[in-house]
């Protein structure tokens, strides 16, 4: 099943639209390869590094995930039915978790 991709929540476009210009299209080119990618793919592939994030759940219980965004860069998702959500993004790798 491919990923279809959620963009949607106010902090992590606020952290977005707050980028370098060089970070935000590295966030650009990482949803344009998310987006031709099915799950199986996106947990194995090594530039993502998908990876759970034991210290914190969502609000709503569910489990949250890092992906690497960029060289500088992780995103904090959580998979929705066949949606990667996009929460947050962090320039500091460790304040990922």
């Amino acid at each position: 099943m491919p990923i279809r991709l959620d963009l949607n929540n106010r902090e992590f476009q606020r952290q977005w639209f707050s980028l370098e210009k060089e970070d935000r299209i590295a966030v650009l080119q990482s949803c344009v390869k998310l987006a031709g990618l099915d799950w199986e793919t996106l947990y194995r592939d090594k530039g993502f590094h998908w990876e759970l994030i034991q210290s914190r759940r969502a609000p709503d219980g569910s489990r949250l995930y890092s992906i690497r965004i960029g060289k500088k860069t992780r995103a904090v998702v959580r998979r929705s039915g066949e949606f990667l959500e996009f929460l947050t993004l962090h320039p500091d790798h460790d304040s990922a978790y």
